[in-house]
């Protein structure tokens, strides 16, 4: 069995081809635009460097996409797949790239598959084929008498219907719901669908408290799934027998209220929340099709699209994606679920996943990475070591990095998410380099900083980042020294000893800087955190009396007194997913900052407001912390019972009060 593939590097089509090589056998030719072969590279790591993968030079817009005849006629015969991913998706396309990529696109890969004698052809289609389709619309509907909002919408229809009118091979089609990132990784290609609205949310957590309720508009319904579903499923339904000539819905069965979708963004977000909604009867007064008019339906000439352009347009949100934001549709996808249903493939919940797609938006595509002109000449030309790289604020900090301009070199144990963050990286143009290391086996250390010093003309900022975090009280320590001596290793000695071993280098070339992530617990004294907090200390102790020594030689320091941030570290506690917490993007922006202004220490209010209190009425700051040692007892797996954990009204208000620090 041999597969033919179009758009096998975009969104959706690169996880088609890992579903591909994960569970399928046989040769998987992919449709690469000559001089386009790099690309192609980039995303092998993903594909386990699969050799089974290989290039066909074509052109999606050419007749017979560019193909070369005699390839064709050498491979007659041997495709069973033929699946035609590539296409413009994107609504504010201008009509002729709309009408060559998608409906000419659809045409010419037509006749390579009719050419091949390809066994079945795979057109992906999409939900915007209903148009303005009112009322449920089956996977046996197809041609209604639906109008169409956008050039888009139009030929994504028309490329449906080539399909059905002149395929002389069997077909399948399969229309995706508005496709957001993968639900694990949360990575996504670009700017499309619910992340218009991402900036806006980021604005009002900036701006807004979050305990503040916000009005909001009835928006109406929308249908998102994630693009591992999209791939996963496709992959079945096009290796189930008896299923040509038929489409697949593969959406959420459940249509989503707007408002109900960007609550779930703005909680991932820490962000204030619409949670008083206006009557429909009065927000149904401004139906969208009135929307539709007053933008004048992306001419640029209509009086709505002007003011949209002049307010949400700065926000980045297109005046064209406006008068789309309302689906008039519900798509029913019985045949899909059916066919489905002895698989193990099912939608995720948004809620469970919304955090991770905020995540990974955050750290790659917030418009306000790239706006930051000073962090980027501050990292231009600079090599900048990163420990803890492959997730958290570790990876968030890498990624901001490169983006940036520097060269970001990664530190972590785990040599395969390690490779994962450089893939990463590469992919959006940056440039990394990995080294696997064990930060608590000091011999381990010694040889990275001599490799890293051979390897580099020089270091100019080590990031140490990489740390474990112990919460358990003192009476469950009793046989458990080991905590304090596995703590202090990995953050203490291990961070010290990668600095003595580049240090020296620095003193030579006269420059270097230092950012310890250290905590907030090290200025607010949490109960349960003995063994963290400590060590964290004695890293600050170190920093203050060793940056005397350097800073003659043009050596600094900056030590963060992290709050707590969402990261794999705090996950095993599970009260904390219901307490206020910072996101590993605007960890990363306090990193960057020590980066940039160089300060010897970056604090929150409320970390000072605890030292304060410490110096100025200790008692009543040990009695203070007492109750919360009373209200916050120690986690499941710290008393090792396995019992579930719920928050109380009271934790969650105390943990409100004293923001971003641990209980």
């Amino acid at each position: 069995m041999a597969y033919f593939v179009t758009g096998a590097t975009g969104f959706i089509g690169r996880r088609l081809i890992a579903e591909l090589v994960d569970h399928r056998r046989g040769t998987i030719w992919v449709l690469v635009r000559p001089g386009s072969e790099a690309k192609l590279d980039r995303f092998r790591y993903r594909w386990n460097n699969s050799t089974r993968i290989v290039p066909v030079p074509g052109e999606l817009t050419e007749e017979g996409l560019g193909v070369d005849p005699a390839w064709v006629a050498e491979h007659a015969g041997e495709v069973k797949h033929f699946f035609h991913l590539a296409a413009s998706y994107d609504m504010t396309a201008t009509k002729e790239a709309n009408d060559r990529l998608n409906t000419g696109g659809t045409r010419n890969a037509l006749q390579v598959a009719a050419a091949l004698d390809a066994g079945c052809f795979h057109q992906v289609s999409s939900i915007a084929a209903s148009g303005d389709l009112r009322g449920r619309w089956t996977e046996e509907m197809f041609d209604e008498g639906q109008g169409f909002q956008s050039d888009y919408h139009r030929t994504k229809f028309e490329s449906e219907k080539i399909v059905r009118d002149e395929a002389t091979v069997p077909w399948r089609v399969y229309r995706p719901a508005i496709v957001v990132g993968d639900s694990e990784t949360g990575e996504i290609d670009k700017i499309d669908g619910p992340y218009y609205f991402f900036t806006l949310i980021k604005r009002m957590r900036d701006y807004v408290p979050a305990w503040l309720p916000l009005f909001g508009a009835g928006m109406g319904s929308t249908n998102i799934v994630p693009v591992d579903y999209v791939a996963r499923a496709m992959d079945h339904l096009a290796h189930q027998p008896n299923l040509d000539g038929r489409a697949f819905h593969l959406v959420n069965p459940r249509p989503q209220k707007n408002i109900d979708v960007l609550n779930a963004f703005a909680k991932a977000a820490k962000s204030p929340s619409f949670q008083i909604q206006l009557d429909s009867r009065v927000t149904n007064l401004l139906p969208t099709r009135w929307l539709q008019d007053a933008i004048g339906r992306g001419t640029g000439g209509g009086p709505g699209e002007v003011l949209a352009n002049q307010t949400l347009g700065r926000l980045g949100i297109p005046a064209e994606v406006l008068a789309h934001i309302s689906l008039p549709t519900r798509y029913d996808a019985a045949i899909t679920q059916a066919a489905l249903k002895d698989s193990d493939i099912t939608i995720p919940r948004l809620r469970d996943y919304a955090a991770t797609l905020w995540d990974y938006w955050e750290q790659n595509l917030d418009p306000d990475i790239r706006n930051d002109k000073a962090s980027a000449k501050a990292l231009q030309g600079k090599t900048v070591v990163i420990t803890g790289a492959s997730s958290g604020i570790g990876k968030a900090t890498a990624l901001r990095v490169a983006a940036l301009g520097g060269t970001a070199i990664l530190v972590a144990r785990g040599a395969e998410k390690l490779e994962e963050t450089k893939g990463d990286i590469e992919a959006q143009g940056g440039v990394a380099f990995a080294y696997p290391c064990d930060l608590s086996d000091l011999d381990e250390i010694d040889k990275l900083a001599k490799k890293l010093t051979r390897d580099f003309e020089g270091i100019d900022v080590v990031v140490n980042n990489a740390g474990r975090s112990i919460r358990r009280s003192l009476r469950l320590s009793y046989d458990r020294f080991h905590d304090f001596e596995r703590t202090m290793q990995l953050n203490y000695f291990g961070a010290i000893r990668l600095i003595m071993g580049l240090t020296p280098s620095m003193a030579r070339r006269k420059t270097g800087h230092i950012v310890n992530i250290s905590s907030i617990g090290v200025q607010t004294n949490p109960p349960r955190f003995a063994a963290y907090v400590a060590s964290k200390a004695a890293l600050d102790a170190w920093s203050r009396v060793v940056s005397s020594e350097l800073i003659g030689d043009g050596i600094t320091f900056t030590s963060i007194h992290m709050p707590l941030v969402r990261t794999p570290m705090i996950a095993p506690t599970k009260i904390y997913d219901a307490f206020p917490t910072i996101s590993p993007s605007q960890a990363a922006d306090l990193v960057l900052r020590a980066i940039r202004d160089k300060p010897h220490e970056i604090n929150t209010v409320m970390g000072t407001a605890g030292e304060i209190t410490h110096a100025v009425a200790p008692h009543a700051s040990f009695r203070i912390l007492n109750q919360a040692y009373k209200i916050f007892p120690d986690s499941a797996a710290a008393r090792g019972d396995g019992a579930g954990e719920k928050t109380t009204r009271q934790q969650r208000a105390l943990a409100r009060v004293l923001k971003g620090v641990h209980w």
